[in-house]
């Protein structure tokens, strides 16, 4: 078997038969003697490829990720890093990670603490304080939103970029899974009475599954995802991470200063060709996409620009209010009716002076309840470029009752 040690192709072969044969049913524990024997040492990339073959020749995405704990299990014994992970300063996205998980792990550990307190008491003693330690940490954990959002949204974008896709199809399922353990946990600590026996019985058995699910995604982040990404991504897509990340919040700690990512002129959002190409802050599209975009959004807009003229609108299948063409570099006070004017004027003045930046109506008008905004439109310093108009009819939102979690077309 030594051919297998240098060999990546047949390493991701046979470690891809191995976990097979753990999906047929064998032994976990004999599934880690036969990948001891077959393959000497793996990384994390090999990990991450078996897992995308598994998909790529049918397996189901749910069955990979109803599997991928005892992946992670049989696979640590050979799981290592065949060369150093390479070191990041203070403020990188992957120190920011790291900082996150060791804040976690704490807070894990201290909630063990208050839970093991809890089994040392008789059934009927008195547990409030404890039980208010639980909720505490509970609710810490719940901060470990920010760290997926940011991992889910930024950091498996880039992945993505270099036909990297298992995480975001395994690993962000699990997140999924691991965000309802610990709502169920959350919820089972603020139902539950304040005596031993009522916490054990009710909430020990939801906080340990939940307890436990955190601490397994973190070896996989620290053992094969985050190794994984710093062999892949490059400096440009690591700033890229870095600009995106505080939209979605810092999990418990805060980054820390050293990281100088590179500067926005240097960050390519993606390899797509320009040519033809309206290039945005955060993104790109070409004018027949953004016409149509704009054309299917169930509102009308308008945008009226800082001389008061209506630059542009959209056009819908169901316009509410009909527009021609030839208002284009009309004044917009002369596309309403006379006694509407002065209600006109007293917007943009408000809106150009900066005293407001909204105003809205709603009217019956033929049948339809019809919402009408208005915004204000300012650049990132603030000066006036124009006013927004929004148009909908919100009849059929005002009619929704409860809830529709599953797929109906309308």
């Amino acid at each position: 078997m030594s051919e297998l040690i240098d060999n990546r192709r047949q390493r991701i072969s046979a470690l891809k038969d191995v976990i097979l044969h753990l999906h047929s049913g064998a032994a976990p524990q004999l599934v880690k003697e036969q990948l001891r024997e077959i393959v000497r040492q793996t990384d994390a990339t090999e990990i991450m490829a078996m897992e995308q073959q598994l998909m790529a020749e049918g397996m189901p995405v749910e069955e990979v990720r109803s599997m991928c704990d005892l992946h992670s299990q049989v696979t640590r014994d050979v799981l290592v890093q065949v060369s150093p992970s390479r070191s990041v300063p203070a403020g990188h996205p992957v120190d920011t990670f790291k900082r996150e998980n060791i804040a976690l792990r704490e807070v894990i550990e201290k909630m063990r603490n208050v839970l093991s307190e809890v089994s040392k008491l008789d059934d009927g003693a008195d547990a409030a304080e404890l039980l208010f330690g639980v909720r505490q940490f509970a609710n810490d954990l719940m901060d470990v939103e920010k760290h997926y959002q940011r991992k889910e949204h930024a950091l498996f974008s880039c992945l993505e970029r270099h036909g990297i896709t298992g995480p975001s199809k395994v690993m962000w399922a699990k997140d999924d899974e691991i965000r309802g353990l610990i709502k169920q946990m959350n919820q089972a600590a603020h139902a539950c009475e304040a005596t031993a026996r009522e916490m054990r019985q009710s909430l020990c058995l939801f906080a340990e599954r939940a307890l436990a699910a955190v601490e397994e995604m973190i070896f996989k982040e620290e053992n094969i995802l985050l190794p994984m990404s710093l062999q892949t991504l490059t400096d440009s897509e690591w700033s890229e991470i870095w600009s995106a990340s505080p939209q979605y919040g810092w999990c418990l700690v805060e980054p820390q200063s050293g990281y100088r990512p590179k500067t926005a002129s240097d960050v390519r959002t993606n390899s797509l060709p320009t040519e033809g190409t309206i290039m945005l802050p955060t993104g790109h599209v070409n004018v027949k996409q953004l016409t149509a975009v704009l054309s299917t959004l169930p509102l009308d807009l308008t945008f009226v620009d800082a001389d008061d003229r209506v630059a542009f609108f959209s056009e819908g299948p169901s316009r509410i209010f009909p527009r021609s063409k030839a208002v284009i570099g009309r004044k917009v006070q002369h596309c309403h009716p006379p006694k509407s004017v002065d209600t006109v004027n007293k917007i943009l003045d408000d809106f150009r002076g900066g005293r407001q930046d909204r105003a809205e109506f709603w009217i019956n008008f033929q049948g339809k309840f019809v919402h009408v905004r208005y915004f204000a439109v300012r650049d990132e310093q603030g000066v006036y470029l124009g006013t927004v108009e929004l148009t909908q009819d919100i009849a059929p939102l005002r009619a929704l009752q409860g809830e529709r979690r599953l797929l109906q077309y309308n």
